[in-house]
């Protein structure tokens, strides 16, 4: 461990042995925002098994959900600061859909809508394909319970490898879109991260989804995935996972556009990797991206020494003024 990045990591959880779960820039001239930890950027926030993080604002503080572990369908904790973090040993979605088998629900994404509902959009596999797909859940409040929403997957293409990573976005004009991946590496075929317009309820999607991004750098190895699409200024980032998550290889990138539905071009070398961090943040990626007061933060998981469970961490993002995406070590 370097001795900068030592400094950095500060583990505000204790560390559990947990086993995981087969989930799938220029800098400008402005000062990078301070670290919601109030200590270190690259602090591990839950230092535990808590992959995929999706982190939302309630009128209470934060909740952060995560991938399923120790029995249990999606993970979430809480927060008042974004920096000390308690994890609740309970289930925010303890009954999967009638199309879904237990075992495999990944990557929860949690928004709120118009009429105040809340509504998760979470991986499991369907039992009728054996392929991964997304469904919908809603509870009355953020920290809630949430239930099924409908007996049959919200994305479903089982001739693709079907569908993991679903992540929401807001438009300016008040437009809500759900992206996803294409879960081609399952069976030999590209992956695509792709994006369809949500219907007011959020229920349904409306229209024939776009792709957006496949796998084309050499970093990203056979796939792309974990969309997050983020408007700033005038252009839309689309920060994304790539590469083997089971490793160092493992990194998060960025594609910029003009237009929502692209052609987005990426930025050549990741945000945020194995290398980038010195060694120290194995295999960083699964992110989500909080906006607060002081600036944009980028949350995402990495691998523990012994590649035995995925924590937490978060590092501030810096804006250049052409618009590229850099990390704040």
């Amino acid at each position: 461990m370097t001795r900068a990045w030592r400094a950095a990591v500060v583990a505000v959880v204790a560390a559990l042995t947990a086993g995981t779960l087969a989930a799938c820039g220029a800098a400008g001239d402005a000062s990078p925002p301070p670290s919601p930890t109030g200590d270190s950027a690259a602090a591990a926030l839950i230092d535990e098994n808590f992959p995929d993080p999706d982190v939302v604002r309630t009128e209470d503080g934060w909740l952060a959900f995560a991938t399923g572990s120790n029995g249990l369908n999606v993970q979430v904790a809480r927060s008042a600061d974004l920096a000390t973090w308690t994890v609740e040993r309970r289930d925010a979605l303890p009954a999967l859909p009638a199309w879904a088998s237990t075992g495999r629900t990944w990557a929860p994404d949690v928004a709120q809508r118009a009429d105040g509902t809340w509504v998760m959009y979470v991986t499991a596999q369907d039992t009728a394909s054996g392929r991964q797909c997304i469904g919908v859940a809603t509870s009355a409040r953020a920290d809630g319970t949430y239930a099924p929403a409908s007996d049959a997957p919200l994305v479903c293409p089982v001739d693709d490898g079907g569908a993991i990573d679903p992540s929401t976005f807001t438009d300016d004009d008040g437009s809500r879109y759900l992206l996803w991946k294409t879960d081609g590496n399952c069976c030999g075929k590209d992956t695509w991260i792709e994006i369809a317009r949500l219907r007011d309820d959020g229920l349904a999607l409306v229209g024939t989804p776009t792709r957006l991004i496949s796998q084309d750098q050499p970093w990203e190895g056979n796939l792309v995935e974990a969309p997050v699409l983020v408007r700033h200024d005038d252009e839309y980032a689309l920060l994304y996972s790539a590469n083997d998550y089971g490793g160092d290889a493992y990194a998060t990138g960025v594609a910029r556009s003009s237009a929502l539905l692209g052609p987005y071009t990426k930025q050549p070398d990741p945000l945020l990797s194995t290398a980038i961090a010195g060694g120290d943040l194995r295999g960083p990626g699964g992110q989500d991206v909080v906006s607060t007061a002081d600036g944009d933060v980028l949350v995402f998981h990495a691998w523990d020494e012994l590649y035995t469970y995925r924590s937490m961490h978060s590092l501030p993002l810096r804006w250049g003024q052409d618009g590229s995406l850099s990390v704040v070590p």
